[in-house]
């Protein structure tokens, strides 16, 4: 039998009498080598401190609320060996080999090990089934034992979950609402059913951080953009519009908008052009049925148009674009971006749609990758527009160019048809006057 050691609380620095906030172990419970006992927190910091070695807890001289100074015991231990070690001890003496054990697998657990790695006899190891929240996957967990047990009971394994309380602390809340995201998480595909999560990085150890909320607009379409990417497999087309004519003619007329209180702007015309493009090619108009056996075609053409605001990306939907002229459609498109943009838009606003438009060209850019906004098939994305000397058969010449991305899901829109959808599209944007025909 090893020899039974004093735990002690080891130099903290300055600190004097600091408060216990957290016991992490349990009487009875084997640790690891520099795996925490108890986290201390002062006016200044918190601070886990370890077990020096690896050993089984005999008896804990400590508890929440409790101060300690540098030195005071914190439990009574008996030293083992640690698992590495005893594995390693134990693969010289076996006569059959150990199977793989799986990273997130814990480590074996052998009775009476001393005894057979001893003898010759073959050892027979099973692999322990994963226990959510065991100590392994909660080391660097910070939370309460009551946060701990209600995790334990719920499977949640904390290492998963991010704190929002002080100093990253996970409340209860946090275990919930992992719960929570989960059930409500869209099923995904892959080796084992799910897809590999994102590391969990603590930052704070390479320097200063500061936590920001989410607004709530980001959070909404946030998950519905990541549920959109997951499920519908994209294909983004790219082209450019000879804009040169529409500019001069949208030019020539914006005095006259200016007189009616609206403001022609070119998203304007790129909206009757591509309702007459989706009229020729209504597969773009359409959405797949609920069982993806067969689409719902749409006889109304409701553009959504993709608005910046200070709280994040809205759609709101301008409605019967194929019955409104330019300049009904531009009194409508400022009023609703500017409701938009004071947050005043209605659930009405938003819903309708049939196809949807994201033009970056006030800010700048050219391609991009648009995400299809579900249940819709395509969008358009549109970049910003740019001189650019084009060959005409003879000499280059200086023309106004559109940069053209629509993504549509695939599993509707072939690459045949997109290709024939985008190329109508530029020529409607080429020739403004086609949309009247």
């Amino acid at each position: 039998m090893a020899d039974l050691i004093e735990i002690k609380v080891p130099d903290i620095g300055d600190f004097d009498a600091v408060e216990i906030i957290e016991v992490l172990v349990e009487v009875g419970a084997s640790v690891e080598e520099n795996q925490d006992i108890i986290t201390l927190e002062s006016d200044k910091a918190a601070m886990e401190i370890p077990s020096p070695c690896a050993a089984v807890i005999k008896e804990l001289k400590v508890s929440i609320g409790d101060k300690v100074r540098q030195g005071d015991v914190i439990a009574i231990a008996e030293a083992i060996e640690s698992t590495s070690k005893k594995a390693h001890e134990l693969e010289k003496t076996v006569q059959k080999p150990l199977p793989e054990i799986a990273d997130e697998v814990q480590p074996v657990a052998i009775s009476n090990a001393e005894s057979m790695a001893n003898s010759s006899a073959t050892v027979l190891v099973e692999t322990a089934p994963f226990s959510p929240d065991s100590t392994a996957g909660i080391k660097h967990a910070h939370a309460s034992p009551s946060v701990r047990q209600f995790a334990r009971e719920l499977g949640v394994t904390l290492s998963s979950v991010i704190g929002s309380g002080v100093k990253g602390r996970i409340t209860k809340e946090d275990v919930q609402n992992f719960v929570k995201q989960k059930i409500n998480a869209p099923a995904t595909t892959g080796s084992n059913g799910a897809i590999p999560p994102v590391p969990v990085i603590n930052f704070e150890k390479f320097g200063d951080v500061t936590n920001i909320d989410l607004s709530r607009i980001k959070k909404i379409s946030g998950k519905h953009l990541h549920a959109c990417w997951l499920n519908i497999p994209h294909v983004t087309q790219f082209d450019e519009a000879d804009i040169t004519d529409l500019e001069k003619f949208r030019k020539e007329n914006k005095n006259e908008a200016a007189k009616k209180g609206v403001n022609l702007t070119p998203l304007v015309f790129v909206m009757k052009a591509v309702v007459a493009s989706l009229k020729m090619f209504p597969e773009l108009n359409s959405s797949l049925s609920e069982d993806k056996q067969h689409l719902i075609m749409k006889s109304y053409y409701n553009i959504g148009v993709a608005v910046d605001t200070p709280n994040g990306l809205m759609v709101p939907v301008i409605k019967d674009v194929d019955k409104k002229g330019f300049f009904e459609i531009a009194a409508e498109l400022g009023e609703i971006s500017a409701h938009a943009r004071d947050g005043a838009l209605t659930a009405k606003d938003l819903q309708g749609g049939t196809f949807s438009i994201s033009s970056l060209g006030g800010i700048g850019g050219s391609f991009f990758t648009p995400i299809v906004n579900a249940p819709e098939v395509a969008i358009l994305g549109v970049g910003r527009h740019k001189m650019q000397p084009v060959w005409n058969g003879k000499d280059f010449v200086p023309r106004l160019m559109l940069p053209l991305s629509v993504s549509y899901d695939h599993r509707v829109v072939d690459g045949a048809l997109g290709a024939r959808f985008v190329t109508y599209l530029n020529q409607m944007l080429s020739d403004i006057r086609k949309v009247l025909l």
